[in-house]
């Protein structure tokens, strides 16, 4: 016994799916002597459960459960099993099997090996934790190097100023609810003077996010120079990103095209937040149906068109805003929006009310749910000047995070605020 004692091999038993147990003969470290496969035994196996009752050591031979790990250690040989118990919870077992000396285990050697099996216990809990902490720390490094290739992705991506048009005035602003977020916006100029404004919302998070608003982005850009229409532009989007479109995502988008010289915006949706319209101290949604991309083939998108006159704006924006939920579980909602851009805004723009509305609705202690994304077109026909709330300078123009100015928000990430005007 002394021997055994001596050249005995611990085995581990896991409570997670990916451990094995292996079994080894007494007497011998030889992986040719191994008696029992490298198994694993689940907490639902009748074998665990029965092995949390046992007094000490069990005769596997004595045991008619219906369980696969205990047919697995009966076809290997396996005679004696000690349960490793620590506080309540199966750490591990002791497999042996027959002695070399051919007779049956005494009452003395059971003893001694419930003695170090209770002893061992211990030990071996404290190693699993090690392991699993190690784990977790790896899988901490893995999410975090993610985050850093989704951010620099979106920071890429998204526009680091602003076009400059005669007699407008644009603006933009995004804070992401975490450090990488599923919004976008773009611009897009063209020969004839004309701009593209898109604004869009992806599902979900993290890398797969930001690789769809990647391939999103590239595909809308490409359709949009040889396609002049926002339906045909959102219809072509479609049908490119769906065969590739991973499970339960989509994207919602609208794409719209100004006229600087007319005013004349002609828009299509793909099941985004209607944009508003803000005239003669009214504000109305510009309202086209349309499905999300990637969700169906061959969908068609309806488009309108409005024409901004002096004075009058656009505000482009994601639910982030009108979802925002203050201590009391109320929602921001629509009618909230739609009564401030009603309103006289005298000095201020139009980002900076709802940003300071949107502030005291939802209080300091505001955990953000979602991604805010607020774009705003402005008819001025003189040159305006355009005031970035915050303590932003103005003569920030860039939009990587890590560069802009003042405070970060809870989620370590910065705000992004761009604007600039023209004259005519």
């Amino acid at each position: 016994m002394a021997k055994f004692i001596q050249n005995f091999r611990q085995i581990w038993y896991g409570q997670d799916k990916s451990t094995s147990t292996t079994a080894w003969k007494a007497g011998t470290s030889s992986p040719r002597h191994m008696i029992a496969p490298p198994m694993s035994i689940k907490p639902s196996d009748p074998l665990a459960a029965y092995f949390l009752t046992a007094p000490g050591a069990v005769e596997i031979e004595k045991l008619h459960l219906q369980s696969p790990v205990l047919r697995a250690l009966k076809e290997s040989g396996v005679k004696l099993v000690v349960p490793m118990i620590n506080q309540g919870q199966l750490v591990g077992i002791l497999n042996l099997g027959p002695r070399m000396s051919e007779q049956d285990y005494s009452t003395d050697d059971r003893g001694l090996l419930n003695t170090l099996a209770t002893q061992a216990a211990p030990a071996v809990r404290v190693a699993q934790l090690v392991r699993e902490q190690h784990m977790l720390a790896r899988e901490r490094e893995h999410m975090e190097q993610e985050l850093r290739v989704a951010r620099l992705i979106q920071q890429t991506l998204l526009p680091k100023d602003l076009p400059v048009l005669p007699g407008w005035q644009l603006a933009a602003y995004y804070q992401p609810a975490r450090a990488v977020g599923g919004d976008f916006y773009d611009f897009l100029s063209f020969e004839d003077g004309r701009l593209g404004i898109v604004i869009g919302d992806v599902t979900d998070k993290g890398i797969p996010a930001a690789l769809l608003m990647a391939t999103t982005r590239s595909i809308l850009r490409s359709v949009a120079q040889s396609e002049a229409s926002p339906g045909k532009v959102l219809e072509q989007t479609n049908n490119l990103l769906l065969p590739d479109m991973p499970a339960k995502m989509f994207v919602t988008c609208l794409y719209a095209i100004l006229d600087p010289s007319t005013g004349r915006l002609r828009y299509a949706n793909a099941g985004h937040d209607q944009p508003y319209h803000s005239h003669n101290g009214g504000a109305s949604e510009l309202f086209a149906r349309g499905m999300p991309l990637g969700l169906m083939p061959n969908m068609s998108y309806e488009e309108k068109e409005t024409t901004l006159a002096l004075g009058e704006s656009v505000l482009f924006y994601s639910d982030g805003l009108v979802e925002a939920h203050n201590p009391k579980h109320e929602m921001f909602g629509f009618p909230r929006l739609k009564a401030l851009l009603e309103k006289q805004l005298g000095e201020k723009t139009i980002i900076d009310v709802l940003l300071n509305e949107l502030a005291a609705f939802t209080g300091s202690d505001w955990e953000q749910e979602d991604d805010v994304t607020l774009v705003t077109l402005h008819r001025t026909g003189v040159m305006g000047s355009a005031r970035l709330p915050h303590g932003l300078q103005a003569n920030w123009m860039g939009n990587i995070p890590m560069e802009i100015p003042g405070e970060p928000s809870a989620n370590g990430a910065y705000p992004v605020y761009l604007a600039t005007s023209a004259a005519p």
